[in-house]
């Protein structure tokens, strides 16, 4: 860190000067693009969805493309401009920025923000991710189920602002600790895939697998769910849980039992940076962002986790801005049942393979997270200054 410390001690020894997002830059808001516009060639263009679904902190590149003709009449964003999606059901989605580093301008959607501003974009996009900006944005959040910010709220919102050269040194170390993450995941995608390959053999060679809809081996008790607002939940030693696991402890509980979980809505349906079913039991409460399943046997409750968190799920997700499986169609997502006498030697084979790389405490997930854990704490370090005295 002797680098920064010199750079902070020859650019602000007095600190650093925290501004407003309006008083560095302006909000831009798009308009007009839906998703039945897009093509497979043209002018490229990005849907407020896609930020929080496909989209990192930077991109040069486009998922998506619109006819030039429709273009002519967009809002753009042009190289070193953020890219913001205001729109989202879940908190975490709302302002998420990408910052847009391609040569070529880009068409942005409706409920998506472009922030236009002379700093370096990567170091206003980690921003937007840090402690500081995300405790800010909270209380200019309007609405209940569909959550919004829009610009005038987040010109309010203020960052440290240090001179460019910091600035540049900043995104240096960040982009470091991205990169060791990114190997990693790489390295994980390959070990999943290597587990895919040893699932699907397993499956093939056993002589009695049936193929059954989930509605057949299940009970959905999605029916006793029970969302709280943050301000109205009691604290106390239940787990409270969402889509991708456990996100506050509450008083009372909603379900007592064994239960598997499978997240309804939310982009890490598509992403996949977390498991997306998980077992539970004893008391636990449960919102609605997670269907609940019933499945008596362990074993097979057991299999039908590993499994669904090892295949795509993208056929049976709705194509709205926001990835939802509703409970129609995860009913209808077919499962490999072998007979009992199979059963436990399968689930005991896969259980092996299978925590070296999704469990959250073994192998290479473990790391990945430890390794995320380390770049959040140096990132609101980093973007952490002492405010210059005015």
């Amino acid at each position: 860190m002797s680098r920064i410390d010199d750079l902070i001690a020859e650019y602000c020894p007095d600190g650093v000067r925290h501004q407003t997002l309006g008083e560095i830059g302006e909000f831009i808001r798009g308009n007009g693009i839906q998703k039945r516009d897009f093509r497979d060639s043209g002018f490229g263009c990005i849907h407020y969805g896609q930020i929080y679904t496909y989209y990192g902190l930077f991109a040069d590149h486009t998922k998506s493309f619109i006819d030039p003709n429709l273009a002519e009449k967009r809002k753009k964003a042009y190289k070193g401009d953020l890219v913001i999606a205001t729109t989202s059901e879940n908190e975490e989605d709302v302002c998420k920025a990408c910052a847009w580093l391609g040569e070529e301008p880009i068409a942005i959607s409706g409920d998506a923000y472009i922030f236009r501003h002379h700093q370096n974009p990567k170091y206003i996009s980690y921003c937007f991710q840090s402690e500081l900006f995300q405790s800010q944005k909270k209380k200019y959040i309007t609405g209940t189920k569909v959550l919004r910010v829009n610009g005038d709220a987040m010109a309010k919102i203020h960052v440290p602002v240090p001179p460019l050269p910091v600035q540049e040194e900043i995104v240096r170390i960040l982009d470091s600790f991205s990169s060791l993450e990114a190997e990693l995941e790489a390295e994980l995608e390959a070990r999943r895939k290597q587990y895919a390959y040893y699932r699907d053999q397993l499956i093939r060679d056993c002589p009695s697998i049936r193929w059954i809809p989930l509605s057949e081996i299940s009970e959905n008790c999605d029916k006793s769910r029970k969302p709280i607002k943050k301000e109205k939940r009691i604290a106390g030693k239940t787990p409270y849980y969402g889509a991708s696991g456990v996100v506050d402890y509450v008083d009372g509980f909603t379900h007592e039992g064994d239960y598997l979980l499978l997240s309804e809505d939310g982009a890490n349906l598509l992403a996949r940076s977390m498991p997306i079913a998980y077992q539970i039991s004893g008391r636990n409460w449960i919102n609605s962002h997670a269907h609940v399943l019933r499945i008596e046997n362990a074993n097979l409750r057991q299999l039908v986790e590993m499994y669904l968190n090892s295949i795509s799920l993208e056929p049976y997700i709705t194509k709205g801005a926001q990835p939802k499986l509703t409970k129609q169609r995860m009913e209808t997502i077919a499962v490999p049942v072998p007979s009992e006498d199979y059963l436990s030697r399968i689930v005991e084979m896969l259980t092996k393979f299978y925590a070296l790389t999704t469990s959250l405490t073994d192998g290479l997930p473990a790391e990945i997270e430890a390794r995320r854990k380390q770049y959040e704490y140096y990132r609101d370090r980093l973007l952490s200054f002492d405010e210059l005295a005015v």
